[in-house]
């Protein structure tokens, strides 16, 4: 097993990138610790907001992240600090709860106890939980996602398989869904934010709100309380 650590701060942008599943973790502290399992070990480091250009996840192909470098910006003098993190296979990562998170896996990931933004693209299964708020995410497989707020006004979710979707303060959304069932939209106080869940199974809408359902055939899918 190999192990590394970076001093990061309470703040830290940290991509990960892993061929297979990858876990990660808020802890207290100014470090970010990954550890893997992987016999061709794994690599970290820091770079400028400036140099990171694209970081794509292409799951299923044998290159899984294409990775394009670009020149700092002039006229920047102090560039956001980025950690690249890369494994080769399976990995575990340690980040300060405060962290903002990008996260690639060829397979599953799970993300618990993160203050910060989180953005997860995962080939297979993902799990976001005790995550304040939540960006862009898809998942291959199924997808629990258990946050306290929404990144903007409009989200969309995208999953092969069930998706389990509870945000703590989403009190005003219209909410499209497009499941294994068939198609329904409700609304959630005065529909304010735009909601779509796109799944190749079922969709769980979690909610101590009340759930409106929408003409014109007032359909209502599976709605869980906390």
């Amino acid at each position: 097993m190999t192990q590394r650590s970076i001093l990061a701060g309470t703040t830290p942008h940290v991509i990960f990138k892993a061929a297979g599943s990858v876990t990660v973790k808020g802890h207290e502290g100014d470090r970010v610790t990954v550890q893997s399992t992987d016999r061709w070990g794994l690599k970290i480091e820091p770079h400028s907001e400036a140099e990171i250009g694209r970081a794509q996840a292409a799951v299923g192909e044998t290159v899984l992240f294409d990775v394009r470098i670009k020149k700092p910006i002039k006229g920047k003098e102090k560039p956001e600090q980025v950690i690249e993190i890369q494994v080769g296979d399976r990995g575990e990562v340690w980040v300060p709860f405060g962290s903002h998170l990008k996260v690639y896996a060829g397979r599953d990931i799970d993300v618990r106890g993160i203050t910060g933004q989180v953005d997860a693209f995962s080939g297979s299964n993902l799990s976001l939980r005790d995550v304040r708020c939540v960006g862009t995410v898809s998942a291959g497989g199924a997808m629990s996602i258990d946050c306290q707020t929404l990144l903007g006004d409009t989200l969309e979710l995208k999953a092969g398989g069930d998706i389990r979707f509870h945000v703590h303060d989403l009190t005003s959304a219209l909410i499209r869904v497009k499941d294994i069932g068939g198609y329904w939209e409700a609304r959630i106080g005065s529909g304010e934010k735009s909601v779509v869940l796109k799944s190749g199974g079922d969709v769980s809408l979690v909610t101590d709100h009340e759930v409106e359902p929408l003409p014109p055939h007032y359909v209502l899918g599976k709605i869980e309380k906390p």
